[in-house]
This record gives structure tokens, sequence and C-alpha cells, in this order.
């Protein structure tokens, strides 16, 4: 028999866990960290798999019968069976805004359900924000310890505000996704906090037109959803979680604008 939990609580309950992790990473934020080369060419550091090591027996503890998918166990080989539900966690979003120091990296843990995220949080550490949603239920964030609400907004008139990747940008690619449409500024940052500034009415759409997993993005777009936007595919369908690689197709973040 599947267990129920409230998914407030259930929220509730995974703040101070991402705000543990966080901590862990800013410890090593504050040494001269190595960084090394996972098999798929993308950088990995000690903090990563502290943040790791402070999540998971966090979630074991939490919720013993629900799986739990993170990137560096997955990058081990480490993926267990998951169903309906289970756990997507990276516990260092943006490695490269971490290595180049500019703030922008994230703790991401999300509870995925039926192929959809459903409750989600994601802290910026080095910023002290954190942001959390659960569909349905409510969307705030966190900013240097005050709680306001977010709602994605409805575009202004003069057009939408763009984010977009900091660290894995195809300017080509985004001419193109955005021709036609009335674009007032863009702006770029990094890790899933492009999914939390769609979130909370800072800017408009975030499309990706490049590599993603589904760890990456989970958490953001648990966030988005709760806040009133959604992740679609760029064929139109919402983004779907559980596939058997983990991996994301292209997509666009939207807010209020989702139908443009």
């Amino acid at each position: 028999m599947t267990q129920s939990y409230a998914p407030l609580a259930l929220l509730d309950a995974l703040l101070p866990i991402a705000r543990k992790a966080g901590a862990a990473i800013m410890d090593i934020y504050a040494t001269d960290f190595a960084v090394r080369g996972k098999a798929d060419a993308s950088p990995v550091t000690e903090a990563d798999e502290r943040a790791e090591a402070v999540i998971l027996p966090e979630l074991a503890r939490l919720t013993p019968d629900i799986p739990i998918v993170s990137e560096e166990e997955a990058s081990a080989g480490r993926i267990p069976t998951v169903g309906d539900r289970f756990w997507l966690v990276d516990p260092l979003d943006g490695t490269k805004e971490f290595i180049n120091r500019n703030g922008e990296f994230t703790v991401n843990i999300a509870l995925i359900e039926n192929g959809s995220p459903v409750l989600g949080v994601v802290f910026t550490p080095a910023l002290d924000r954190l942001f959390a949603g659960a569909v349905g239920v409510t969307a705030f964030v966190e900013d240097k310890g005050v709680r306001r609400d977010i709602a994605c907004r409805t575009p202004p008139a003069e057009g939408l505000t763009v984010v977009a990747s900091r660290s894995h940008g195809d300017a080509e690619a985004l001419a193109s996704f955005l021709a036609g449409r009335k674009v007032a500024s863009q702006t770029n940052a990094g890790s899933s906090l492009k999914l939390c500034l769609v979130a909370a009415g800072e800017a408009d759409v975030y499309p990706r037109l490049g590599r993603t997993m589904e760890w990456d993005i989970a958490a953001g777009d648990a966030v988005l959803r709760a806040a009133g936007g959604i992740v679609r595919t760029l064929d139109g369908p919402a983004l779907r979680y559980g596939k058997a690689d983990f991996a994301n197709p292209h997509f666009a973040a939207w807010g209020k604008a989702a139908a443009a």
C-alpha cells in the first residue's frame, strides 16, 4: 500500500534539508576546491558530493518508501527502479556557476508523481534565496529569511522578458525561437534559478534549446507549476518525468504567456 503524505508538511520538511545541503556547499565554496570531470565530461566538485551526502539520508528518513534518483548517484550508475512516485535530486545544479564563483548555483529537490513534478525546493545558498512550491497548494520565496508568496505574471504590453542560460547558450537557436514574438528584454542566469525567475514573475519565458537532465529542472518546474506556469516541449505538451534515460527534450518554461 502506498503511503500518503500531506504536501505542505512534506514541503516544509524539505526546507531545512535544502538549507543544510546549501551550508555544506558553502563550506567548500570558501576553499580552494578541486574540480574533476565525470564520464560525460561535466565538472564535479566535492561540494556536489557533500550536498548529496546530506540530502539522500534525510529524504530516506523522511519518506522511506519513495525511491530517490540523484545526479551524482546516477552518474555512478546507481539508479533505483522508479514507479509512479520518486524523488529527483540535483545536489548542486550550476556546477559551472559554482566554479566561476558567480553565486548562481542551486540545491534542487523535487517529488514526481505520475510523471509530473508536484512539489519542489530550489535553494541558492550564496544568495540566500529559497524558492518552494507545491502544486495546487502554495508557491513562495524566502529572500534572506523573509517569506512572500510568488506567482507568474501576465506579460506586460511592452513584451516578454526572456531569461536564458548563462553557461549553455545557443544564440542562433534562441533567436529562431523568439522570432515573431514581442521581446522587451533578455537576461541571463545560471542553473534552475531561471525557472524560478519565471515563477516569481521576474521573467516570462525561459527557452532551453540544449541538453538537460530531469534532475536539472524538476524542482524549478515544480515551483513554476505551483506558481501558475508550465514547462512545455517545443511540440506543445507539458514536460513529463521518469523517462528511461532521464534526458529532456528541448523545452520552454512559460509563465502566464504559455499560450503565446
